[in-house]
């Protein structure tokens, strides 16, 4: 039985269950294997000279090696191959390092592998792995397949005319790789905004779309990356979906699958930068200016060894393959959530700016989609609700059909208006209006400056029109005017120690009129 070939399944179980810890008994027992097969294959993982663990790691052609009686003589050989092989690419990996050596990684080696490689075998695979890494694969392109983008690694400068500080700007390349035709743009950011914005103009540049669009593993496109599978942020699928066009990520860490931008990011240095590097730009808009020129004398200039430019053969065999751009151009919009607050509201945190949604919708959760015109709110996939879009801060939109019906007549029966409560204010004095501009001119949500409004008049209910308008007169000496200080002033009577005083200094002296020190 012990030299009987066991399929390489039942040999990764004896494996997995010997580096468990469990016995060969128990290994026995659950694979219906005889105890000698078991010391047998124990045996030769043992003069193999790896761990358990990192013979798990090798794959069937590798471990079959060790197993099989018949490739015994080459043992040594394999194992030795093996171990090398298992930690060729933590070698590599050791070189790029500073003060890192063959030498110092073959030291190290032979330390834990005396019966290994010796320093020139070492050497000699170390370096066959190294050229097999440096292999490089000719791309053939297709017209008008991909659009290769990626941001130069040098920013461009821009000087503040105000300040004269020097600004760094990012700068966007992209290039058509069977063409070779170019674009280039410099970004106010690199913000997604000016991204998306940036390629808009760019696929205008080139009057039409191509099939995909190819970038690395950059923020403003990528959320989750993957090797097979990356995952696209919420932006850019909505690019995608806009122009008809296929979203594409390299590997990470591999420049080489976009090489064309690559290799155009050093041209632009040299036929962009360079060029430029004496001039002096004030704003991003007239930098723009001067690169769009020399773009174009770049995308004429005929290419060595070609005989012919950029933009003859793009004009001649992509440009009609390029798909159709969409009538208008492509507006970024931005998604958020937000939960319905009590008074039928949602908050759009950018702008700390709230809009109404019907009442009914109080308490769940909805979305935002706004871009600089308008804010829509969509409740799963229906909308609720659409706005113009107002940056004031701490501002409410709000539309009479979203309020409750209550509220509406509440509202109405009032007819309450800035000039209403003015006017109220006017009836018991100039100081108690003043007040009552200074809440309408807040500009909160009208309801809420309203009732500040009608609790300053309720209080000359209460206290008199006399005390209330001595207490608003005393509000206009404190930093804010709000309801609670004209209420707290009434409350304390502070207005009427200040009435007091008045009289009292108000009086004129006179010999027949005592003071209060006649009185001790």
């Amino acid at each position: 039985m012990a030299n009987k070939v066991l399929t390489m399944l039942q040999v990764r179980r004896i494996l997995q269950l010997l580096e468990e810890g469990r016995s060969k008994r128990e290994a026995s027992r659950q694979l219906g294997l005889s105890r000698n097969t078991i010391d047998h294959y124990a045996r030769r993982f043992k003069l193999c000279g790896l761990t358990l663990s990192q013979l798990l790691l090798l794959n069937d052609t590798d471990l079959a090696k060790f197993v099989y009686p018949e490739q015994a003589k080459s043992l040594k050989e394999d194992t030795r191959a093996a171990v090398f092989d298992l930690q060729v690419d933590y070698f590599l990996k050791e070189l790029k390092r500073t003060g890192v050596t063959r030498k110092l990684l073959w030291q190290e080696y032979h330390k834990v592998h005396p019966q290994g490689y010796e320093y020139s075998q070492f050497c000699e695979r170390l370096s066959k792995q190294t050229r097999l890494q440096k292999v490089v694969m000719h791309l053939d392109h297709e017209p008008a397949d991909k659009l290769q983008v990626d941001f130069a690694g040098k920013t461009f400068p821009v000087t503040d005319p105000l300040t004269g500080v020097m600004h760094q700007h990012p700068v966007l390349v992209c290039v058509l790789p069977y063409s070779g035709k170019s674009y280039v743009q410099i970004l106010e950011n690199a913000s997604g905004y000016y991204l998306y914005t940036a390629l808009a103009q760019c696929l205008k540049y080139f009057g039409g779309v191509p099939r995909a669009i190819l970038s690395d593993n950059m923020k403003q496109f990528v959320l989750r990356s993957n090797r097979y599978e990356p995952t696209f942020n919420e932006l850019a699928e909505q690019f995608s979906v806009y122009y008809n066009t296929s979203l594409l990520a390299t590997r990470v860490v591999r420049p080489r699958d976009k090489a064309s931008v690559e290799k155009q990011v050093s041209t632009s240095y040299q036929r962009i930068y360079a060029p430029l590097r004496n001039r002096e730009f004030f704003s991003v808009e007239s930098a723009n200016l001067a690169v769009m020129e020399r773009l174009e004398v770049h995308n004429t200039t005929p290419m060595q060894r070609v005989g012919h430019s950029r933009d003859e053969l793009f004009y001649r065999e992509e440009q009609h393959l390029l798909k159709p751009l969409p009538a208008m151009d492509f507006i970024v919009r931005h998604r958020t959530k937000a939960k319905v607050q009590p008074n039928y509201h949602v908050l759009l945190g950018e702008d700390m700016h709230q809009y109404s949604v019907p009442y009914i919708h109080v308490g769940k959760h909805v979305h935002l989609v706004y871009d600089a015109l308008e804010v829509e709110v969509f409740l799963e996939m229906q909308r609720i609700a659409r706005h113009s879009r107002d940056m004031r801060r701490n501002g409410y939109t709000t539309r009479e059909e979203h309020m409750p019906q209550n509220h509406r007549k509440y509202k109405e029966t009032l007819g309450w208006d800035a000039d209403y409560f003015l006017e109220q204010g006017e009836k018991i004095g100039a100081n108690t209006r003043q007040v009552i501009a200074r809440l309408l001119a807040r500009s909160f949500f009208p309801e809420q400056t309203y009732n500040a409004c009608k609790g300053i008049l309720s209080l000359g209910t209460k206290y008199g029109k006399i005390r209330l308008e001595a207490a608003c007169t005393m509000s206009m000496t404190l930093p804010t005017t709000t309801y609670s200080n004209v209420a707290n002033i009434l409350k304390n009577n502070r207005d009427m120690d200040n009435a007091s005083q008045s009289v009292e200094q108000s009086l004129p002296r006179h010999e027949n009129i005592r003071g209060k020190e006649s009185y001790t």
